[in-house]
């Protein structure tokens, strides 16, 4: 007769023995209750990124919306020089975007406080100080980019395809940066959901008006990629009037914005915000120059390599921005909780932040590698740059694992005022990593566009570590001096 598997001795009926023996048998025993532990963190960060994912990726479809349309009509060279200007356009667009997004931490901050005054003031100097640079920016663009993208040693058919368009994009970069005002200010409040639908029936806008002006319909002569910057640019003025009105307007702000003053500016605030804002947008500049970069070496590969990258990354862009909204959410709740100093909350919410990024990053993984065969047909018709699309696209699988990782921690340690060593490890992870290796892999070892998609995935992947351990070393030095709060 066989021995006994349990003791005689072991009493099977306690409460205490069962749960250690379900945990030890089912480690999802162990999930589930440390779930039910965390669940109102982990709803109440989901509820809040929800509208921030679509915002976010309403920004990014417009540009997707412009590659689709060029690519559907109007062929690869202009998909080509539609790369080349959004390879521009972007780091502009992102210092821009960065010095914006140094309100929202503030704001937060201010809100966990419980001084509501300094809400309305941060405001209007936000305002000043995101005007002035998108002016700046468009005369940078103007005098500069137009005549560097002509010394890039790309094909010249795509060169002289993408000025006009690049010229018409910046002009919509002054009713962007006033929108996103706006939008950071509702959304370091908690309120997100306005500047979400705002943002979708802007897209919806700017798709029926791209495809107009492109193709040509209703006795409108056809204006190509012109008529796609158009479009690009009728639909940010609309989405400018709505949400400042939205915000101006509503009874939900009016107790926050009673000390805005429009012709008002206190450079101490200004300077607050920039001091934000500036390495905010270093950070942006950084990892999207990277990609900015990526794309001039894929166009010294070969123009159908230049549009199979574009077309990847995309698509790419697309799931990244899922979890910068989840970003987005880890500052609002990181910086209302360490306004309040409750390091415990931080934490927590930081930590649910991650899990929830990397979920959502997993499943588009799982969704780019199934059906990488099939998603670059809806941006192009070119049998050859889908075929190369398509590879990259497994790449992009593990690529975005980390680059949801890398922006999440970005977005934890923003929330908690934390932003000049994260520029530091950004700077380093895309341009001491990232690009030589993409270079060297792409073009000295001569693997091709596939090999600057690796050097990419390395500068994220070091990126995503270093930024993992900076908010470790953060929150661990924080909580040994302050005390614990109550209600954690």
């Amino acid at each position: 007769m066989a021995a006994p598997l349990i003791p005689r001795n072991v009493n099977l009926l306690t409460d205490d023995n069962l749960s250690g023996r379900i945990s030890y048998l089912c480690p999802f025993a162990m999930l589930h209750r440390y779930y039910k532990r965390n669940k109102r963190f982990y709803w109440s960060t989901f509820a809040l990124a929800g509208p921030v994912v679509i915002s976010q990726l309403g920004q990014t479809l417009v540009q997707t919306a412009d590659t689709v349309v060029v690519g559907k009509f109007a062929g690869t060279i202009p998909l080509a020089a539609v790369s080349l200007v959004h390879s521009v356009f972007i780091v502009v667009m992102v210092i821009g975007l960065g010095i914006s997004y140094g309100l929202t931490p503030l704001i937060a901050q201010e809100n966990g406080k419980g001084n509501k005054d300094n809400c309305g003031k941060l405001l209007s100097n936000s305002l000043w100080l995101n005007v002035a640079t998108a002016i700046l920016l468009f005369a940078l663009v103007n005098f500069g980019s137009m005549y560097a993208i002509q010394h890039m040693d790309q094909d010249p058919r795509v060169v002289e395809t993408a000025k006009p368009y690049l010229l018409i994009l910046m002009l919509s970069i002054v009713p962007l940066m006033v929108f996103n005002t706006f939008k950071q200010f509702a959304e370091g409040l908690g309120f997100t959901k306005q500047a979400m639908n705002i943002t979708i029936w802007g897209n919806v806008l700017n798709i029926l008006l791209s495809i107009i002006l492109a193709k040509g319909m209703f006795g409108i002569t056809p204006l190509g990629i012109v008529g796609v910057g158009y479009a690009t640019l009728i639909d940010r003025i609309l989405m400018m009037l709505a949400m400042s009105v939205y915000v101006l307007r509503s009874q939900t702000f009016k107790v926050y914005i009673n000390k805005f003053r429009l012709f008002h500016v206190d450079f101490s605030r200004v300077k607050n915000i920039f001091k934000i804002g500036a390495p905010v947008a270093l950070q942006y500049v950084f990892e999207v120059g990277a990609f900015a970069a990526a794309s001039l070496i894929a166009g010294k590969i070969g123009a159908v390599e230049q549009a199979s990258h574009q077309v990847a990354i995309t698509l790419a862009a697309m799931t990244y921005m899922m979890a910068s909204g989840i970003a987005s959410a880890a500052t609002i709740k990181t910086g209302h909780s360490y306004g309040k100093a409750n390091m415990q909350r931080v934490q927590r919410f930081a930590t649910v932040s991650y899990h929830l990024a990397l979920f959502f990053m997993i499943i588009c993984a799982l969704i780019f590698a199934t059906f990488n065969q099939y998603l670059p047909w809806l941006i192009s018709n070119d049998e050859t740059v889908i075929r190369i699309s398509a590879q990259l696209l497994i790449i992009a699988g593990l690529f975005q694992l980390f680059d949801g990782t890398q922006v999440v921690g970005l977005g934890i340690l923003r929330g908690m005022g934390d932003v000049n060593i994260p520029t530091l490890i950004t700077f380093v992870a895309y341009w001491i990593v990232g690009i030589p290796t993409a270079y060297l892999f792409g073009v000295y070892w001569g693997i091709g566009v596939k090999g600057v998609w690796y050097g990419l995935t390395l500068g994220l992947l070091t990126s995503s570590l270093l930024l993992f351990l900076r908010y470790r070393f953060i929150i661990k030095h924080r909580m040994q001096h302050v005390p614990p709060s109550v209600g954690d």
